[in-house]
């Protein structure tokens, strides 16, 4: 046990990841709160509480408190945040008393977003929270060279936000935030299969789609996966057949949303660093850059190399924990 831990926190609205310098990666669950309506205690957390989504009876909600990448709720995130340090502490060893945090925040956050991640991050006993920007912090847990007078260009898509950065000397150069992420494709597909086949699915049935069949290129080899859910007109159980090409239909919108804020990006880069990126190219990471064919798609639309960062579900986590010793710097470079 040590006293004044240093952690980062990627405050995901799909999942929390808690990382420390010593141990790295110590927690990856997801954003999710079971609550007891009758009680208003918090029954689950994590895994446990998004095994329940669907499956609870009445008086227990699973919610997600955090929505877009802000806070939502933020009594429910305060707790949250303190049943997950409570397991750390038991899980990894790692002591909880007074701990210096830095929390990633979308750079599209307005200060009132801000200073509800600070309020609700000091509540559980912070001694200090310093808060980055979710692009730098990616750059940073991707091994890209954000100090250098070079352009670093990171598009970071997440479950309710995808970040757009192009970062140099330890900045943010030009950036975007889009309120869209892996969460609106789960959505889109519910809303598709409820048009065209008259079948209502559950979120997590959505995201198995999404991860199984879909698809960012439109002219890829079909796929086909067989769908449970509920028949809207006779509301009994029934299976459906869904194919990838019909899961692009459904997620293209967000995915020409993601390509509007990179493309504008671009557009906002200086010429001098212009020419970085066509040598560098685009580097992704975020739960959304494992979509099947995201790399390709992507690279054909801006006409530069795209790269797929080494771990791009905890990039942003490591990047917030490993910016604690070049938090000075960072703070210096973007006032």
């Amino acid at each position: 046990m040590f006293s004044n831990t240093e952690i980062g926190i990627d405050l995901g609205t799909a999942n929390i990841l808690i990382y420390t310098k010593n141990k790295g990666i110590i927690l990856n669950e997801p954003s999710v709160v079971a609550v007891d309506t009758k009680t208003n205690q918090v029954v689950a957390v994590g895994n446990e509480a998004k095994n329940m989504i669907g499956k609870t009876p009445r008086n227990i909600v699973p919610i997600r408190p955090l929505k877009d990448g802000v806070i939502a709720d933020f009594d429910m995130t305060t707790q949250m945040l303190k049943a997950f340090l409570k397991k750390v502490s038991k899980r990894a060893g790692v002591s909880m008393r007074k701990p210096s945090v830095v929390v990633c925040t979308p750079s599209g956050s307005t200060a009132v977003e801000r200073r509800a991640i600070d309020n609700a991050v000091k509540s559980f006993g912070a001694k200090e929270v310093h808060l980055i920007e979710e692009p730098v912090a990616a750059a940073i847990g991707a091994d890209l060279p954000v100090s250098e007078p070079q352009a670093s260009m990171i598009v970071d898509i997440g479950g309710g936000t995808s970040e757009v950065g192009i970062i140099s000397f330890g900045g943010v150069v030009a950036s975007r935030s889009v309120r869209v992420g892996g969460d609106h494709m789960d959505e889109e597909i519910i809303q598709y299969v409820k048009r065209q086949y008259n079948v209502l699915i559950g979120e997590s049935s959505a995201e198995k789609i999404k991860i199984e069949i879909g698809n960012a290129i439109p002219s890829h080899t079909e796929e086909q996966m067989e769908v449970r859910g509920r028949d809207l007109v006779t509301g009994l159980p029934k299976v459906i057949m869904i194919s990838s090409k019909e899961v692009h239909m459904a997620i293209n919108e967000v995915l020409e949303s993601l390509l509007h804020a990179i493309t504008e990006t671009l557009e906002s880069c200086p010429p001098e660093l212009s020419g970085d990126i066509v040598d560098q190219g685009i580097t992704i990471t975020g739960g959304g850059a494992l979509l099947k064919g995201m790399q390709g798609w992507l690279s054909n639309e801006v006409h530069v190399p795209v790269h797929l960062a080494s771990n791009p579900l905890e990039s942003v986590a490591v990047g917030t924990g490993r910016s604690l010793k070049m938090i000075q710097k960072l703070q210096k470079a973007a006032k």
